[in-house]
């Protein structure tokens, strides 16, 4: 079964004015009635870092969770982030950026990777007392621009390091939007076949005429969990490229279907949420 992953958080984080924390709360509780797998709906990360996110929590509170089938999930930075994630039972999922980059897991989290690796254990360790589950993405997963070291051994080393702290969903994320398909199928397929018990998802950043394509590619290396963002709105400002953002959940749900996948969505709530996107995103707020 395919997974929608809706990140609108990735998509409002880099905004450089503030949205008001209702109209946050109305469109994410749009998104909760198209029937998406998991909302990423915030984070519990530093405001001084990422300001647009300071209101998480008044968001959360606003949210109405009791029709959605859709579990929630924010994305942390370090064990303070996710022990203030642990106050709301209504976070299913916490996310935690791991780099394969030295370089960029340093500008990302101001740690080094191994001192990121201690953090991933520590949280880990926390959400199995705390009944959630930890989502770590691989950022830099199909290469850097840094000339940090990378290859698809180096992707597996990761993986193995991760799998041992038993993680079971981990995110291969291209920061960049620089994998070619080729790379896309077959690091997936690599690491599915070495590691059948793990779940990974694809967080990808695209050029909108790449999107289909880069699914299919992910879809053939055996992902079945897909990052998105409605209209392809957000993505990494270090892609200093104005066309690499997130990828299109419009353009990946056409992909899927044509590739007879049924994500049991509903198209009405759908059509809605991108008019509302519109708004959020388009509009002076």
């Amino acid at each position: 079964m395919i997974k929608l992953i809706e990140c609108p958080r990735d998509a409002m984080q880099g905004l450089p004015d503030f949205v008001d924390t209702a109209i946050k709360a109305a469109y994410i509780n749009q998104l909760l009635e198209v029937g998406f797998d998991t909302v990423d709906f915030g984070s519990f990360v530093s405001p001084k870092a990422i300001p647009q996110m300071r209101d998480t929590a008044e968001v959360l509170s606003l949210l109405d969770l009791h029709k959605s089938k859709s579990k929630l999930l924010a994305i942390v930075a370090n064990v303070r982030g996710a022990e203030d994630a642990f106050h709301f039972p209504e976070i299913d999922y916490l996310g935690f950026p791991l780099s394969i980059s030295e370089t960029f897991q340093k500008r990302n989290t101001n740690a080094s990777i191994s001192q990121a690796l201690e953090t991933v254990e520590a949280i880990q360790n926390l959400c199995q007392t705390k009944g959630k589950e930890l989502v770590v993405y691989l950022s830099m997963g199909f290469g850097n621009p840094y000339g940090d070291p990378y290859s698809s051994e180096l992707v597996a080393e990761f993986v193995q390091k991760l799998d041992d702290l038993e993680i079971k969903i981990i995110s291969l994320s291209d920061t960049i939007g620089i994998a070619d398909n080729k790379l896309i199928k077959d690091l997936f397929a690599v690491q599915v076949e070495a590691f059948p018990e793990i779940e990974f998802g694809a967080h990808l950043h695209s050029r909108p005429e790449s999107i289909s394509a880069k699914v299919k590619a992910a879809m053939e290396g055996g992902c079945k969990r897909f990052d998105g963002a409605l209209k392809g709105f957000g993505g990494c400002p270090m892609a200093k490229d104005e066309l690499v953002g997130n990828m299109d959940t419009e353009v990946m749900i056409a992909t899927l279907e044509s590739e007879g996948c049924d994500l049991a969505l509903n198209k009405a709530e759908l059509y809605e949420a991108v008019k509302l996107a519109d708004y959020v995103f388009q509009s002076p707020l």
